[in-house]
């Protein structure tokens, strides 16, 4: 044997490049985090935007207030009472707003994704977005106004019933990604009729009232609408942090899962529960609001190129999407103001498109 070949002989193998990179976070409660070197990057560079297009939305506007006013209004209390109404008053509850629905619709969707295993399988797309809507609907057309703990209510058990009704068609045959899909496809569809129903039953101002809320916006969110969500998400979130490394063995599929010791049923019955909670949560605040939970998880698994479900990287880019198209909504016809709703249609419309493309290019490629 040559020295050469006994040196390589000798030189221990290298590690796999993926386990190199991997990284493990312990998170109180014996919660444990593994992600990647480039995860980490992606989710500072998403935290870095975020705080820029909170900080573009606060120090610009229709009415014009120096940067050095919005700082003295925001640090020290100061300011003219008009500029502390329009920072304190709109521009602040309403860009904290944005982010925060948007990180709690991101995160919906990852755990629908993950959980049909189907990039379809997001809350608007299989009915629960449409049954929350339809919980506040009642709410509103009662006389609860477009607002408040009554409308939220409203719509968590919306969201709950309507997730009840799908998992118990797709039960009895087990429940797998595509029959998830197509039953909540199908039940919201039913609800969306339901709520058409409702508005043409209303007298003109609650039917007004109600159908520019159904458009998803954030023109008239202040603090009450806010606070309640700023609570509420932190909890939702380490509990799905908890559930984050089930729903990696889940999406092995539900024989392999449950031989490495998950509990397939219980843990698929809280990812719902999570799930409607908050897109329930996110639609008592802005409505309903399409295509973002859609996109949000697709958008950060490709950029992290993660194979598990990416739930840090789809919180914040939930968030920073809908930052961004209520800055766009508010800014495109200004003074004047359109639904953030109508906004993020058109953008998933478009990313749509490009799904299609790109499939396309793939299918000619190979």
């Amino acid at each position: 044997m040559s020295r050469a070949t006994r040196t390589a002989a000798a030189r221990p193998a290298p590690a796999p490049r993926t386990a190199a990179r991997t990284r493990v976070a312990r998170l109180p409660r014996g919660i444990t985090l593994r992600y990647s070197g480039r995860t980490a990057a992606v989710l500072a560079v998403l935290l870095v935007c975020c705080a820029a297009v909170w900080a573009l939305t606060l120090f610009t506007g229709t009415y014009r207030i120096g940067a050095a006013q919005v700082a003295d209004v925001l640090f020290t209390g100061g300011g003219s009472a008009t500029d502390r109404f329009i920072v304190v008053g709109q521009r602040l509850p309403r860009v904290c707003a944005a982010l925060l629905v948007g990180a709690a619709l991101g995160l919906s969707g990852a755990l629908f994704q993950s959980l049909s295993r189907n990039p379809l399988g997001s809350p608007d797309v299989i009915g629960f977005t449409t049954g929350s809507t339809s919980g506040a609907l009642v709410v509103i057309l009662a006389g609860g106004g477009g607002a408040g703990v009554g409308v939220g209510a409203g719509s968590v058990l919306g969201g709950l019933c309507t997730a009840v009704v799908v998992y118990a068609f797709t039960a009895s045959r087990g429940v797998s990604g595509n029959r998830l899909v197509l039953a909540g496809i199908a039940v919201g569809a039913m609800l969306s009729s339901v709520n058409d129903f409702l508005l043409t039953r209303a007298d003109l101002e609650s039917a007004e009232s109600a159908k520019a809320w159904t458009f998803g916006s954030l023109n008239a969110v202040s603090w009450p609408q806010v606070t309640p969500l700023a609570l509420v998400l932190p909890v939702l979130v380490v509990v799905t942090l908890a559930l984050g490394r089930p729903l990696r063995l889940m999406e092995m599929g539900d024989d392999t899962a449950g031989a490495l010791g998950v509990d397939v049923t219980r843990v698929r019955a809280l990812c719902l529960l999570m799930g409607v909670a908050l897109a329930g949560t996110a639609v008592a605040v802005a409505g309903p609001i399409g295509f973002l939970a859609l996109a949000a998880p697709q958008l950060a698994r490709r950029i992290t190129r993660s194979p598990g479900p990416p739930i840090g990287p789809a919180l914040l880019t939930g968030a920073l999407l809908l930052a961004t198209a209520d800055l766009l909504a508010q800014r495109v016809l200004s003074p004047f103001q359109i639904p953030v709703g109508l906004v993020t249609g058109a953008l998933g419309g478009v990313y749509l498109l490009w799904l299609l493309s790109r499939e396309r290019r793939t299918a000619r490629s190979a």
